[in-house]
């Protein structure tokens, strides 16, 4: 029978004790989930400046995309990524099924949509002057650029911060791609699916109090963020 006393208190035992395959699981997901995000970030920031600030043919049609994007489940995401990476796949020859790099993909493909429509959002509702008024100043378009980027920081914070909070949580990309081999591909939600499964609580609530420290930690972030840039 399940005693919920008796797990809290072998969880926390785990977690201040320093057990290997609860740390284990949780470096794998900081890793993996960091490099993602800063992977990720660069690029749709960079087309949602492009998607705000210049009219060009199939723009609608790119946001409406990215909108859909959004919605797509991670196990469909990691569904894609594993027929592309599988033996008979597209990619097959770069051998990276069941290992972090695959995690990396998928977990770049689910943040990106979620990135460029949040970054959109930040800049429409920003003042576009300050890019103008730099390239009337003499500016170039790169420099033009940060000069916005630093006037909406906090926007673009919270919206990094959103997409990282997605992907540290989603398990059915990182299990289909991964494979949640220990010390390898073992992540928080995939470390608590197994041991759940098993039957072992402790290990399970161990992970899932992480999970949702880091949870409410990013959402104090995001209101922080999204206070300051109001």
């Amino acid at each position: 029978m399940f005693d919920s006393n008796s797990a809290l208190i072998s969880a926390f035992s785990m977690l201040l004790t320093g057990d290997r395959e609860v740390w284990s699981a949780i470096g794998v997901s900081f890793s993996v989930s960091l490099r993602a995000i800063l992977i990720a970030s660069p690029p749709a920031i960079a087309m949602a400046f492009l998607l705000a600030y210049k009219t060009f043919p199939g723009r609608r049609l790119v946001l409406t995309i990215t909108n859909t994007l959004m919605s797509v489940p991670a196990v469909v995401v990691g569904l894609t990524v594993y027929l592309a990476l599988s033996k008979n796949g597209i990619a097959a020859d770069l051998r990276l099924l069941y290992t972090q790099p695959a995690m990396i993909i998928g977990q770049v493909i689910i943040c990106f949509p979620l990135l460029v429509a949040m970054a959109h959002a930040t800049f429409v509702a920003g003042d576009k002057l300050a890019y103008e008024t730099a390239r009337t100043l003499g500016a170039k378009r790169i420099p033009a650029m940060l000069t916005v980027f630093l006037e909406l920081r906090f926007g673009l914070l919270a919206a990094v911060i959103a997409g990282f909070s997605r992907i540290i949580a989603e398990i059915g990309c990182s299990m289909m791609v991964g494979g949640n081999i220990l010390d390898h591909t073992r992540n928080i939600p995939t470390a608590i699916a197994l041991e759940t499964s098993k039957g072992e609580f402790a290990m399970g609530v161990a992970l899932g109090i992480v999970l949702l420290s880091l949870t409410m930690l990013l959402n104090v972030l995001l209101a922080m963020f999204q206070g300051d840039g109001q």
